[in-house]
């Protein structure tokens, strides 16, 4: 077997996440009591409001709290990936799992980078959009149709027929519509607060770069594949300069997938909230068996699997 982890993105975060685990493992309560944030991280996730759950600069923490404790719990179990990736915000859960990031500095790095992307967007009129059914390359030449309105690029690669689109309204509005007559099938607004993965979030790649100057990055114990890149880190590349990018750029998860197959990854485990992940893998590499673990339930059933493959 050799396996993946994978971290879910922002969009699959739920009230309620994390909190049979927080009852059930006090490895886990303990991070979820102490996280270094400047909310009641545990009281948001458990109970809500939904809406400020919702809101970039306080999911992302989130997601990664709960990212960092079932990883966490994995490792305890002796179960371990030989390569990790994230969608977006995942990205850092996935340097986490490859000892990069201590717990610490990953849950607090990530409440930066929410609160520079809601910065980042505040005062554009800015949206994103899924365009269903269209290749990549119609996409980019409805984008360069309506790059006259303003900003507007391919946000996400999630999987064959699946896109997303961001930038400036006037301007995705007009891309949607031109991907329609070259052949999409839908074209759907999603409730997003800012044009993520954007040249837009350049000030907010800015403080990243600068905040990166303060850490420690250890060595990567395992490999990361990278949004920016679809793939591992080639030479030159740095985690600080990737991380930089990848707040600004595309991601290429359909080509992490695809770069996964290639590299012989056979099991998959999403660390969610959510499934949304194995779903693109089903999409993409049918052949790579998934696992998701959104509740504790699925952490005892996950590791029993997990367990009985390699027994």
């Amino acid at each position: 077997m050799k396996l993946a982890f994978v971290y879910a993105g922002q969009g699959s975060q739920h009230v309620g996440m994390g909190k049979d685990f927080y009852q059930q493992f006090p490895q886990f309560a303990e991070l979820f009591d102490h996280a270094p944030v400047d909310f009641d991280l545990k009281q948001l996730c458990f109970e809500g409001p939904e809406e400020q759950l919702a809101q970039t600069r306080y999911t992302q923490p989130c997601m990664a709290a709960f990212a960092v404790g079932v990883t966490d719990l994995l490792y305890q179990e002796g179960i371990r990936p030989q390569i990790a990736a994230g969608l977006s915000l995942g990205e850092y859960s996935a340097l986490y799992a490859a000892g990069v990031f201590s717990r610490g500095t990953v849950i607090s790095t990530v409440a930066l980078r929410g609160w520079a992307m809601e910065e980042a967007a505040q005062g554009l009129d800015c949206s994103m959009a899924a365009v269903l059914g269209l290749d990549r390359e119609k996409l980019q030449e409805a984008c360069e149709g309506a790059a006259e309105l303003g900003t507007v690029q391919i946000c996400n690669y999630n999987c064959p027929g699946q896109l997303v689109i961001g930038g400036e309204k006037a301007a995705v509005d007009r891309a949607g519509e031109l991907a329609k007559e070259l052949g999409a099938k839908r074209c759907m607004p999603l409730k997003v607060s800012g044009p993520f993965h954007t040249r837009l979030m350049k000030p907010a790649g800015d403080i990243l770069a600068a905040h990166f100057k303060t850490i420690n990055f250890q060595p990567m114990a395992l490999p990361v594949y990278f949004n920016c890149k679809g793939g591992p880190m080639e030479s030159g590349d740095t985690i600080p300069a990737l991380l930089e990018n990848q707040v600004q750029s595309s991601v290429y998860w359909e080509d992490t997938i695809r770069r996964m197959e290639a590299d012989g990854v056979d099991t998959v485990v999403e660390i969610g909230p959510g499934k949304a992940l194995c779903g693109f893998f089903k999409k993409t590499a049918p052949s790579i068996k998934t696992y998701y673990i959104d509740t504790a339930a699925d952490f005892h059933s996950v590791v029993s699997a997990l367990k009985g493959e390699t027994a």
